[in-house]
């Protein structure tokens, strides 16, 4: 199906209490619209999702503690590490499941496209009552 032909849609997600990994894989394949018959590869799936709750998603084990995200400035001996653990803490909690979404998508052009159409909320209030968008039961 060509891409002007598809329909936008959105799908609303609430991730109280759900586990990080296995909530961004649905999120990933919903993105890439791989849940759909007409899955392209190439086409953009047009489907905005929208999760509530992206604080309260939970880890297995100790990983709130052991696991660690680096990164870069650029220059020597400027590693940066940090835990799940002290991202909850801080301002932008949500973080985390955007970064599991984020290497969970393909690694080509449409990468961004997709990150666009994903929104990230902490709380259960949300801007997109106007779009109607439809509850998925994760």
């Amino acid at each position: 199906m060509p891409s002007h032909q598809l329909t936008e849609r959105w799908l609303l997600i609430d991730a109280n209490n759900l586990v990080v990994g296995r909530l961004a894989t649905k999120i990933a394949v919903m993105l890439m619209g791989k849940d759909l018959a007409t899955y392209n590869p190439a086409v953009d799936s047009k489907t905005n999702v929208i999760v509530i709750n992206s604080e309260k998603v939970r880890f297995t084990g100790n990983k709130t503690a052991d696991k660690k995200y680096y990164k870069h400035t650029g220059y020597l001996g400027s590693l940066k590490e940090t835990t799940p653990e002290r991202i909850f803490e801080g301002k932008k909690p949500e973080t985390v499941l955007e970064k599991a979404v984020y290497g969970m998508l393909p690694k080509n052009k449409l990468r961004p496209v997709m990150m666009e159409r994903l929104r990230l909320y902490v709380g259960s209030d949300h801007p997109h009552a106007g779009q109607s968008p439809v509850e998925v039961k994760i």
